[in-house]
């Protein structure tokens, strides 16, 4: 694995969602906020951000924000962390949300995650270490499949369409919620949102709708299968339960020096001389 090449530097994060299926959980607390394997989920997730050097940080915030803010501030000293407030975030999704983040994103590149996501950091190091300039992340686990947003490609694995309309049994998989933007692509984005914000049936889509509204207009989106590595979606407490199950222990910062050390040790594990 080539770990030179360019990488997105900054992540946005999505944490603007009320959290409405968890309950007696969520009544204190953010989603994010919550434990699993002894670490906070959005720490966790920056953490995993920091072990493949991203360093930026936009975070999108709706309920809880102050809470949010002042737990990452504490955890993350010296971190540049900007933060956007989502005063709409009962009747709006994550497409509105990421709309929300363009001022504070530029023109850079980025990776995008919904923050209620539990994951390995074996994904993201393999999403950011791709030469594509655009990928969503997509697991072909069918078990996940029903009420899910369903990826269509093309021979090529281009993405022809992302919606949930679509028959699982034509997709290659589900949207795991985790892309990755070019700099060049983001700009597309961000008007492709404002756009679709203009109807206000459209306050309610996925940020995924607008990438394909931009593959219609000959954007080129490919996609990284993750089916077989761990992550999961925090959207009930059976959900928060199968995370603690996959995420045992408190996660630690891995620089990628230390990850490559730990992957050629595996290799040699694999075929020992």
């Amino acid at each position: 694995m080539n770990y030179e090449i360019n990488r997105p530097p900054m992540a946005v994060i999505l944490a603007a969602d009320a959290g409405a299926q968890l309950g007696p959980l969520t009544d204190s607390s953010a989603t994010c906020m919550l434990h699993v394997g002894g670490t906070v989920i959005l720490e966790r997730m920056i953490r995993n951000c920091l072990s493949c050097g991203i360093s930026q940080f936009v975070l999108v915030l709706g309920p809880r924000a102050d809470e949010i803010r002042q737990v990452l501030n504490k955890t993350f000293r010296g971190i540049r962390i900007t933060y956007v407030i989502n005063t709409r975030y009962r009747e709006t999704d994550t497409a509105y949300a990421l709309m929300l983040a363009a001022s504070a994103v530029g023109t850079a590149a980025f990776v995008t995650f919904d923050a209620d996501l539990v994951f390995e950091v074996k994904i993201l190091r393999q999403l950011v270490d791709m030469e594509l300039p655009n990928v969503l992340c997509v697991t072909r686990d069918l078990s996940l499949a029903e009420g899910a947003l369903q990826v269509l490609v093309d021979e090529d694995m281009h993405v022809i369409d992302v919606a949930r309309a679509i028959d699982p049994k034509l997709a290659l998989g589900r949207a795991v919620g985790i892309e990755k933007i070019s700099a060049r692509t983001g700009p597309l984005v961000f008007a492709e949102l404002a756009l679709m914000m203009e109807n206000p049936g459209n306050l309610k889509a996925p940020n995924e709708a607008a990438y394909a509204r931009l593959v219609d207009k000959g954007t080129v989106v490919d996609v990284l299968d993750i089916t077989g590595l761990q992550w999961t979606a925090i959207k009930s407490t059976e959900d928060l339960g199968t995370a603690n199950r996959m995420f045992q222990s408190p996660i630690t910062t891995v620089s990628r020096g230390q990850q490559r050390a730990l992957d050629e040790d595996a290799k040699k594990d694999t075929h020992p001389t």
